[in-house]
Protein backbone atom coordinates (compact mmCIF):
# COMPACT_ATOMS: atom_id res chain seq x y z
CA UNK A 1 0.00 0.00 0.00
CA UNK A 2 1.13 3.33 -1.07
CA UNK A 3 1.27 6.09 1.64
CA UNK A 4 0.21 10.03 0.52
CA UNK A 5 3.07 11.92 0.40
CA UNK A 6 3.28 14.80 2.53
CA UNK A 7 5.88 17.76 1.40
CA UNK A 8 6.84 20.45 3.00
CA UNK A 9 5.78 22.91 0.64
CA UNK A 10 2.53 25.85 1.19
CA UNK A 11 -0.46 24.26 1.36
CA UNK A 12 -1.63 26.30 -1.78
CA UNK A 13 1.16 25.18 -4.01
CA UNK A 14 -0.02 21.03 -3.44
CA UNK A 15 -3.47 21.99 -3.43
CA UNK A 16 -3.26 23.46 -7.25
CA UNK A 17 -0.74 20.77 -7.86
CA UNK A 18 -3.07 17.82 -6.73
CA UNK A 19 -6.06 19.28 -8.55
CA UNK A 20 -3.99 20.02 -11.88
CA UNK A 21 -3.88 16.25 -11.81
CA UNK A 22 -7.82 15.87 -11.28
CA UNK A 23 -9.70 15.97 -14.88
CA UNK A 24 -12.79 18.45 -14.86
CA UNK A 25 -15.66 18.89 -17.11
CA UNK A 26 -15.80 22.22 -18.71
CA UNK A 27 -18.63 24.86 -19.09
CA UNK A 28 -19.17 28.45 -19.83
CA UNK A 29 -21.10 30.36 -17.18
CA UNK A 30 -23.43 33.42 -19.03
CA UNK A 31 -25.12 36.66 -17.38
CA UNK A 32 -26.28 39.47 -18.27
CA UNK A 33 -24.42 42.33 -16.43
CA UNK A 34 -25.05 46.24 -16.39
CA UNK A 35 -22.94 46.60 -19.55
CA UNK A 36 -24.31 43.85 -21.01
CA UNK A 37 -23.43 39.95 -21.58
CA UNK A 38 -20.52 38.36 -19.46
CA UNK A 39 -19.25 35.01 -19.88
CA UNK A 40 -16.61 33.16 -18.61
CA UNK A 41 -15.15 29.24 -18.88
CA UNK A 42 -15.60 27.33 -15.79
CA UNK A 43 -14.22 23.59 -14.52
CA UNK A 44 -15.85 23.61 -11.12
CA UNK A 45 -19.33 23.27 -11.94
CA UNK A 46 -20.56 19.75 -10.05
CA UNK A 47 -24.31 18.59 -9.59
CA UNK A 48 -25.47 18.83 -6.35
CA UNK A 49 -29.30 17.08 -6.25
CA UNK A 50 -31.60 16.29 -8.60
CA UNK A 51 -34.64 17.34 -6.66
CA UNK A 52 -34.23 20.42 -7.09
CA UNK A 53 -32.10 20.27 -9.69
CA UNK A 54 -29.59 22.29 -8.15
CA UNK A 55 -25.53 22.52 -9.37
CA UNK A 56 -22.35 24.64 -7.85
CA UNK A 57 -19.19 26.69 -9.16
CA UNK A 58 -17.12 28.81 -7.99
CA UNK A 59 -15.81 32.14 -9.79
CA UNK A 60 -12.33 34.10 -8.88
CA UNK A 61 -11.91 37.76 -9.78
CA UNK A 62 -12.47 39.64 -12.80
CA UNK A 63 -15.21 41.77 -14.55
CA UNK A 64 -17.17 38.43 -15.61
CA UNK A 65 -16.78 36.77 -12.19
CA UNK A 66 -17.73 39.94 -10.24
CA UNK A 67 -21.37 40.12 -12.50
CA UNK A 68 -22.03 36.24 -12.42
CA UNK A 69 -21.37 36.33 -8.79
CA UNK A 70 -24.11 39.34 -8.47
CA UNK A 71 -26.56 37.77 -10.89
CA UNK A 72 -30.08 36.53 -9.94
CA UNK A 73 -30.34 34.28 -13.03
CA UNK A 74 -27.39 32.84 -15.57
CA UNK A 75 -26.95 30.03 -17.56
CA UNK A 76 -24.66 27.13 -17.69
CA UNK A 77 -23.61 25.82 -20.50
CA UNK A 78 -22.13 21.82 -20.72
CA UNK A 79 -20.20 21.88 -23.54
CA UNK A 80 -18.40 18.98 -25.91
CA UNK A 81 -14.94 18.90 -27.86
CA UNK A 82 -16.20 20.77 -30.55
CA UNK A 83 -16.93 23.80 -28.73
CA UNK A 84 -12.96 23.99 -27.74
CA UNK A 85 -12.48 27.19 -29.39
CA UNK A 86 -15.21 29.22 -27.35
CA UNK A 87 -13.81 27.13 -24.25
CA UNK A 88 -10.11 29.16 -24.96
CA UNK A 89 -11.97 32.39 -26.22
CA UNK A 90 -14.28 32.57 -22.12
CA UNK A 91 -11.25 31.28 -20.49
CA UNK A 92 -9.02 34.60 -22.14
CA UNK A 93 -10.70 37.41 -19.97
CA UNK A 94 -8.76 39.84 -23.10
CA UNK A 95 -10.59 38.01 -25.36
CA UNK A 96 -13.76 39.52 -27.25
CA UNK A 97 -16.96 37.55 -26.60
CA UNK A 98 -20.40 38.10 -28.16
CA UNK A 99 -18.92 38.70 -30.79
CA UNK A 100 -21.49 38.68 -34.47
CA UNK A 101 -19.15 35.68 -35.50
CA UNK A 102 -20.25 34.07 -31.95
CA UNK A 103 -24.00 31.58 -32.70
CA UNK A 104 -25.73 33.25 -29.51
CA UNK A 105 -28.73 34.80 -28.16
CA UNK A 106 -30.37 37.02 -25.42
CA UNK A 107 -33.11 34.67 -23.69
CA UNK A 108 -36.40 36.52 -23.43
CA UNK A 109 -35.69 36.05 -19.67
CA UNK A 110 -32.46 38.23 -20.32
CA UNK A 111 -29.38 35.47 -19.78
CA UNK A 112 -27.04 35.49 -23.21
CA UNK A 113 -27.39 31.74 -24.20
CA UNK A 114 -24.26 30.05 -26.41
CA UNK A 115 -26.67 28.22 -29.22
CA UNK A 116 -23.94 25.99 -29.57
CA UNK A 117 -23.90 24.27 -26.41
CA UNK A 118 -24.74 20.65 -26.21
CA UNK A 119 -26.64 21.53 -23.05
CA UNK A 120 -27.69 25.11 -21.41
CA UNK A 121 -29.40 25.49 -17.80
CA UNK A 122 -30.80 28.16 -17.33
CA UNK A 123 -30.64 28.71 -13.25
CA UNK A 124 -31.75 30.70 -10.34
CA UNK A 125 -28.59 31.49 -7.81
CA UNK A 126 -29.97 30.56 -4.60
CA UNK A 127 -26.59 30.84 -2.33
CA UNK A 128 -23.62 32.43 -2.20
CA UNK A 129 -20.63 31.92 -0.01
CA UNK A 130 -17.24 34.13 0.15
CA UNK A 131 -14.01 31.62 1.00
CA UNK A 132 -10.91 33.64 -0.01
CA UNK A 133 -10.78 35.02 -2.99
CA UNK A 134 -13.42 32.72 -4.42
CA UNK A 135 -17.25 33.10 -4.54
CA UNK A 136 -19.29 29.92 -4.11
CA UNK A 137 -22.14 29.79 -5.56
CA UNK A 138 -25.61 26.94 -5.34
CA UNK A 139 -27.92 27.13 -7.97
CA UNK A 140 -31.34 25.84 -8.75
CA UNK A 141 -32.15 24.12 -12.52
CA UNK A 142 -34.93 26.59 -13.84
CA UNK A 143 -34.87 25.43 -17.43
CA UNK A 144 -32.62 22.57 -19.49
CA UNK A 145 -32.08 23.37 -23.21
CA UNK A 146 -30.22 20.36 -25.55
CA UNK A 147 -28.32 20.30 -28.25
CA UNK A 148 -28.05 16.58 -29.28
CA UNK A 149 -24.04 16.44 -30.51
CA UNK A 150 -21.97 13.26 -30.75
CA UNK A 151 -18.91 15.65 -29.71
CA UNK A 152 -17.01 13.76 -26.96
CA UNK A 153 -16.63 15.80 -23.93
CA UNK A 154 -14.19 18.49 -23.61
CA UNK A 155 -12.28 18.23 -20.08
CA UNK A 156 -9.28 20.11 -18.39
CA UNK A 157 -6.55 18.39 -16.88
CA UNK A 158 -2.85 19.44 -15.87
CA UNK A 159 -3.48 23.58 -17.54
CA UNK A 160 -4.81 22.10 -20.62
CA UNK A 161 -8.30 20.84 -22.49
CA UNK A 162 -8.13 17.25 -23.42
CA UNK A 163 -10.89 14.89 -24.91
CA UNK A 164 -12.17 12.07 -24.16
CA UNK A 165 -12.67 8.66 -26.05
CA UNK A 166 -16.90 8.37 -25.57
CA UNK A 167 -17.98 5.10 -25.15
CA UNK A 168 -14.54 3.52 -24.05
CA UNK A 169 -14.87 2.42 -20.56
CA UNK A 170 -12.04 2.44 -18.24
CA UNK A 171 -10.69 -1.13 -17.89
CA UNK A 172 -9.58 -2.71 -14.49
Amino acid sequence: MTHPQSLPAPVGELFRAAFRAHPAGVAIVTASGPEGAVGLTASSVASVAVDPATLAFSVTGGRSASFIAAAQTIVVHLIGADQLDMARTFADPTAPRFTESMDWELLPTGEPLLREAQWALRCEIVHRASLGGSALLAAKVLDIRSNPSSSAPLVYHNREFHTLFQGVPAVA
